[in-house]
């Protein structure tokens, strides 16, 4: 019998947009901005992860990777085509446990609020989780069958005893 297992990263964006992800897989966080005529040059986008490390910067239009935190080199995509429209959303790659958290995206200049926070929650599935779970689904029908037999076995006795007990109460005539 073989068991697949899979550990997902689900990262929920502050707009209500769930996104999920495979550990080791990728995944988009995305972050835009509604100003009608952005300039490239005008575009300074800051990521940062919860502990406010450099997850990406694009600094005048151009992605810099040179205060990026070790931790997201070569792991991060982002999509300059996309810029002129307002789209500065990342692909963070190579999904790592450790990637669980809040991500912030800060957009300046902006004549709107540019800070968009996204939060990301690792469910990873471990042999602890796995053998809590198969405890569970071992030890819960097994109380409920021996319940039912018990309550089962209740019922039988007294439905006996009641004919028992009128059995040896009944008067004989002679």
């Amino acid at each position: 019998m073989s068991v697949c297992v899979f550990t997902v990263c689900v990262i929920s964006v502050s707009l209500q947009v769930t996104v999920e992800g495979f550990i080791g897989g990728s995944v988009v966080l995305l972050c835009s901005s509604t100003e009608n005529d952005l300039k490239l040059q005008d575009i300074n986008v800051h990521w940062r992860d919860k502990d406010r490390r450099i997850v990406c910067d694009i600094v005048m239009g151009h992605y810099s990777q040179e205060f990026q935190d070790q931790r997201y080199k070569n792991r991060v995509e982002t999509f300059p085509d996309e810029y002129l429209t307002g789209n500065v959303s990342i692909k963070l790659k190579n999904l790592e446990h450790t990637d669980a958290g809040k991500y912030t995206c800060l957009i300046t200049p902006s004549s709107e609020p540019g800070n968009k926070t996204t939060d990301q929650e690792n469910k990873e599935d471990t042999e602890a989780d796995r053998k809590s779970l198969l405890w569970v689904y071992i030890v819960v029908p097994v109380i409920l069958i021996g319940l039912i037999g018990l309550i089962t076995s209740v019922i039988i006795f007294n439905k006996k005893k009641i004919k028992f007990s009128s059995a040896s109460f009944s008067s004989v005539t002679t």
